[in-house]
């Protein structure tokens, strides 16, 4: 037997060895080494892959594999590691960046253009598949409805997949990864990626092949799932392609391309939230203390829901941000959240937040995002800004410089102005800003 019969019941009790006995330990004790370029990341904790692997092995055939009997890596590890639903990071070195977006994939897959694909579509994405119902859970293997089910509790998803021509692509893609489906020259929605697994039996009932036609193989629900009406050219502004690129086949991007589409359109995943303690991922349990309830019992907490995509903020970001020259156009994700804009210019950092209206409670929300990231900014901050698509009342951009808050609005296609807050102002305030959160 090899690393490809390790299951996700082993590779969890091997987790749970790793906690117990601390990392150090637990790598002295098998002869591995730290990992240097992929981690597992589960329940907020990262792991070294390989080590993992290797012990989880024991759980399989009774013994565990050495360092040296198999190799690590994104061509071995990583694809039995997504198949059984965990997420990977890397490659990475040191520490991990403080915008989660940077290891985070972005599957570009066309899903609108023919009337097989229309027709699919309306069945697993317009509408969540009962993945508990008998006809969908009798081809499912046992780890596939667990890890179904960990991910969405009430026993529904929605879904999508990949032929096996896509296997060398989809290996790579993993829990929390964005995917933005195309069709008739838009991005027609967007999905952050859930459990993902190969179950031809399961593709075949969701999606019954034509007469001669292949079946999918690849099979992936989706945590979040929202429609958009993005044109091509807006993406490919984003990623570095040509204005006229059509998207013919499935991309999986990483890295700095990925992070520019997932970033440029405000893209918030729920595992990047849950990774940086912003969420409380899916099915934690925990007993209420007594003073909150008239009895003791243990509950499970189900996570807030999320916006994935906000059309009109991430209009407005894009337009904006594309008037921006010798500046550093960032996000990051912190216990508060993940931000809109993390700017590095000339001036130093500067924290935006962007709101697609203007009345009091959407000037009243920007106002507590702003001081709620500031505490959290990877960098001292020099300014706090709000960003709108028109000019505010009197009363609402008052309520903003009494905090030493700028705002910018939209004056024209491509045209913005500032109307800072009294320097006076700024600099009473920060002091709070610079002040920092304690690391848990």
């Amino acid at each position: 037997m090899g690393i490809s019969d390790v299951t996700r019941d082993a590779v969890l009790q091997t987790l749970a060895e790793y906690d117990d006995r601390g990392g150090e330990v637990f790598l002295a004790e098998y002869g591995f080494k730290p990992a240097r370029s992929y981690l597992i990341l589960h329940d907020g904790r990262r792991y070294d892959s390989k080590a993992i692997i290797g012990v989880a092995h024991r759980h399989v055939d009774g013994h565990v594999l050495k360092s040296s009997d198999f190799s690590g890596g994104a061509a071995t590890i990583v694809p039995v590691l997504n198949r059984l639903g965990f997420h990977v990071e890397g490659p990475r070195t040191g520490k991990a960046p403080a915008d989660s977006s940077f290891v985070t994939r972005l599957l570009v897959s066309p899903a609108f253009g023919s009337a097989e694909s229309r027709r699919h579509w309306r069945d697993t994405l317009d509408q969540p598949v009962p993945f508990t119902d008998p006809q969908y859970a009798e081809p499912l293997t046992d780890d596939q409805l667990d890890r179904l089910k960990e991910l969405h509790p009430d026993g529904q998803a929605r879904f999508w997949g990949a032929t096996s021509g896509h296997d060398g692509k989809m290996a790579r893609v993993s829990t929390g990864d964005v995917v933005l489906f195309t069709g008739k020259n838009h991005v027609r929605a967007i999905g952050e990626i859930g459990a993902i697994f190969q179950n031809r039996a399961l593709a075949d009932v969701m999606w019954p092949p034509k007469q001669g036609g292949e079946s999918w193989h690849t099979v992936y629900s989706l945590r979040q799932f929202g429609t958009a009406e993005i044109p091509y050219a807006t993406l490919s502004a984003l990623l570095g392609y040509k204005s006229n690129f059509q998207y013919p086949g499935q991309l999986v991007l990483s890295g700095e391309q990925a992070r520019a589409g997932i970033d440029g359109l405000l893209i918030t995943t729920r595992t990047a939230l849950e990774d940086a303690g912003a969420a409380v991922p899916p099915g934690t349990v925990r007993e209420l203390p007594v003073e909150r309830q008239h009895t003791r019992s243990t509950t499970v907490e189900r996570a807030a829901q999320q916006v994935l995509f906000n059309r009109d903020e991430s209009a407005l970001v894009i337009e904006f941000c594309g008037t921006l020259t010798d500046t550093t156009v960032k996000r990051f994700a912190s216990a508060a959240g993940i931000c809109d804009i993390f700017l590095n210019g000339p001036e130093g950092y500067e924290l935006i937040e962007a709101k697609s209206r203007v009345e009091r409670s959407y000037v009243r929300e920007a106002l507590a995002q702003l001081l709620d990231y500031a505490r959290y900014a990877p960098g001292v901050i020099g300014r706090l800004t709000a960003l709108f698509p028109q000019p505010l009342g009197p009363k609402e951009l008052r309520l903003l410089h009494h905090y030493g808050i700028d705002a910018i609005h939209r004056v024209a296609p491509g045209v913005f102005e500032r109307v800072p807050a009294p320097d006076r102002a700024r600099e009473q305030m920060r002091s709070m800003w610079e002040s920092r959160e304690p690391s848990p």
